[in-house]
């Protein structure tokens, strides 16, 4: 199967790739995510519910060239599990796991042996679902790091709401580069908080 190319979100609260605050906060998150966990890759992904696809809209690593935009059903691999259940999870051998989709990972031209992913939620909602491919086995030994990423996911699912756009008036516009600001602030703090570096 090859996911379709178009990346339109229907959803004002869902960033889309053309807006570069919102793309450079996603990038942000993959590529910090990546790099705390020593992985191969990193992507999110967000929910269309109309369609009910998640759309790929920030890669760091294997993919990052051309997996933006791409798009795939909702309830298929490890991906839609996370979104489905909201719940984070840890897989150190994905040839042994049911929930794991070869074909759907070859179509990405990156099949890794082993991901954690974590739910994007923010007021109860499921944005997407944040994913590291191949990430250390130092990174994937227990509980408390599944809970590090699942507490970055839904962090950066605060930042992203953070930056949902106001309705027309009061000032909306006027908000956006603060917000900006304050999102990526978010991250940052989060970051450092990770890296034991606060």
């Amino acid at each position: 199967m090859t996911p379709r190319t178009d990346a339109t979100l229907p959803s004002a609260s869902l960033p889309a790739p053309g807006d570069a605050a919102r793309h450079e906060l996603l990038q942000s998150v993959v590529d910090v995510a990546r790099a705390i966990f020593g992985a191969a890759a990193g992507s999110v992904c967000l929910l269309d519910e109309e369609a009910d696809e998640l759309v790929f809209q920030a890669v760091s690593g294997k993919g990052e060239e051309f997996l933006v935009g791409r798009r795939f059903p909702a309830g298929r691999g490890i991906a839609g599990w996370v979104v489905t259940s909201g719940e984070p999870m840890v897989v150190d051998d994905l040839s042994q796991n049911a929930s794991f989709d070869r074909s759907l990972a070859e179509s990405t031209e990156y099949v890794p042996d082993a991901l954690m992913a974590a739910p994007l939620i923010s007021d109860g909602r499921v944005l997407g679902v944040l994913e590291v491919l191949d990430p250390s086995p130092q990174a994937r030994s227990g509980v408390r790091e599944l809970d590090l990423l699942a507490m970055f996911a839904r962090q950066a699912a605060a930042a992203l709401r953070v930056l949902a756009p106001h309705p027309a008036g009061a000032g909306g516009r006027a908000l956006d580069g603060e917000r900006r600001e304050d999102a990526l602030q978010l991250l940052g703090s989060l970051e450092r908080l990770l890296r034991g570096t606060d």
